[in-house]
């Protein structure tokens, strides 16, 4: 009888354990949203990974629907690519921080949680001329120290209300997975240099007049949390 208590135990503690670190509603490791204001029919497309090659294409997909979006950037393409970076300023997208090298978080003590974020930061706002002001973990993965972190460095966590799975399926299929998920403040997942690139631009050049017909607009995050009066 009590190994059978015990072993429930563990079992609920693994479990919780999993929905503090990947659950999108989770607020467990540091304050973090998954949707935007319901009051208006506007969606947020994110960008992970990026910036890459791909980018400059990505920016002109957006730009002939003009849809803005939020792209979740790693300090190390930043670094590699920073004219790609002062692109996606320019053109009036949102950056966020993806962290450093886009490791896993999780079992990574305090310390390195916080490097992997400030290097990230440092690199963002040097180059683009912008402070980040939100942060998606890699992996949508958080973990113990990163509520520290996100203080220090005035980043609100951002997690999705879909992803699109592009670096596993093909665009239709990416395209019918956000649009059976769009409602007033979704926030989309998308990725920016993970995958084949030609995925996701296919992908958002296909479901953004689609969604358009249907009364939706496209904001940054930081836009669509903000109810509107």
């Amino acid at each position: 009888m009590f190994i059978e208590s015990m072993g429930g135990m563990a079992c609920a503690a693994a479990g919780l354990t999993a929905y503090a670190v990947r659950s999108r509603s989770s607020t467990f490791f540091g304050p973090s949203v998954w949707r935007g204001a319901p009051d208006r029919p506007s969606i947020a497309l994110t960008f992970d990974d990026g910036p890459s090659e791909a980018t400059p294409e990505l920016l002109s997909v957006l730009d002939n629907h003009g849809a803005r979006a939020t792209f979740f950037q790693c300090g190390m393409h930043v670094r590699r690519l920073p004219e790609v970076v002062r692109q996606v300023a320019a053109a009036g997208h949102e950056i966020g921080n993806h962290s450093d090298t886009h490791d896993r978080l999780y079992f990574r003590s305090a310390r390195a949680i916080y490097d992997q974020l400030a290097r990230a930061q440092d690199s963002i706002s040097e180059t683009a001329g912008v402070t980040p002001t939100l942060f998606r973990a890699p992996y949508g993965a958080r973990w113990f120290g990163l509520r520290a972190a996100q203080r220090k460095l005035g980043l609100l966590g951002v997690m999705w209300t879909a992803i699109g799975r592009d670096w596993k399926l093909p665009a239709p299929a990416v395209v019918a997975r956000l649009a059976a998920a769009a409602r007033n403040g979704a926030i989309f997942c998308l990725h920016d240099g993970r995958g084949p690139a030609r995925t996701c631009i296919e992908a958002v050049g296909r479901l953004i007049p689609a969604l358009l017909e249907k009364g939706y607009r496209f904001e940054t995050v930081s836009e669509i949390l903000c109810p509107k009066n």
